[in-house]
């Protein structure tokens, strides 16, 4: 019988391996993409886009002084005191008058 001849198996880098360390290097250093556009008709500028883009880990937003997530009441749990406007909360008490006299009226 003839044998086979086995041929060494190659090794290949793993693509998923790379993409990994690279976004572990992007978010332990952080990444800025800085970019403008301009649309401008006969000299005159009819709309400018800028775009400014960091993309870091949290840790590192906050070694720079980037924390404002944790005072935006949309992504926290808890409420940051004052939150309301002062006329949206008399409003919110009006509201509240007028449904405690209308379920004193109930029979």
């Amino acid at each position: 019988m003839l044998e086979e001849a086995r041929l060494p198996e190659l090794v290949t880098p793993s693509r998923t391996h790379g993409l990994v360390d690279i976004l572990d290097r992007v978010l332990d250093k952080g990444l800025v993409i800085a970019g403008d556009i301009k649309i401008n008709l006969a000299n005159v500028e009819l709309l400018t886009i800028q775009v400014r883009l960091l993309v870091c880990s949290i840790d590192k937003a906050q070694q720079i002084g980037l924390n404002w997530w944790r005072s935006d009441p949309r992504l926290t749990s808890t409420p940051v005191s004052g939150s309301l406007d002062a006329g949206v909360e008399d409003r919110l008490e009006r509201i509240e008058r007028q449904l405690a006299k209308l379920t004193e009226q109930r029979p």
